[in-house]
């Protein structure tokens, strides 16, 4: 096998994307505890401020299990809970990311440390 492609092989296979529960630890870590119960209350709620929904349940339905439309743009969006979008919650950067804009979004405002905390323990705990 050709040296580069051996190289690059290895380098692929030692950047694995996290898992949920990493994640999850690392806002945990930023918040001190994490709720479903809270997450499940923030991604149903009706909140004012917002400049394209009042809710995440708008673009993602109520089953986070489902495919969404963003209530603007008419954008596919894929389900929300890793149960049923494997790469969901994998990828601090991404996670962190997607809190930033759709906070935003919904709540007209950055979520707190436990909203997100919140949050991604209730998308984990979706069966």
């Amino acid at each position: 096998m050709n040296k580069l492609v051996l190289s690059l092989l290895l380098v692929a296979s030692s950047a694995q994307a996290d898992t949920q529960q990493q994640i999850l630890d690392g806002l945990v870590a930023q918040a001190g505890s994490a709720s479903p119960a809270r997450g499940e209350k923030l991604f149903r709620g009706k909140f004012t401020g917002g400049k394209a929904a009042d809710s995440c349940t708008a673009c993602h339905t109520e089953n986070a299990k489902s495919a969404g439309q963003h209530v603007k743009t008419h954008k596919a969006i894929d389900p929300i809970a890793p149960v049923a979008q494997k790469d969901r919650f994998t990828d601090a950067a991404k996670v962190e990311k997607w809190f930033k804009r759709n906070c935003q979004e919904v709540l007209g405002r950055a979520c707190t440390p436990q909203e997100k905390a919140d949050f991604t323990a209730y998308m984990i705990s979706v069966k």
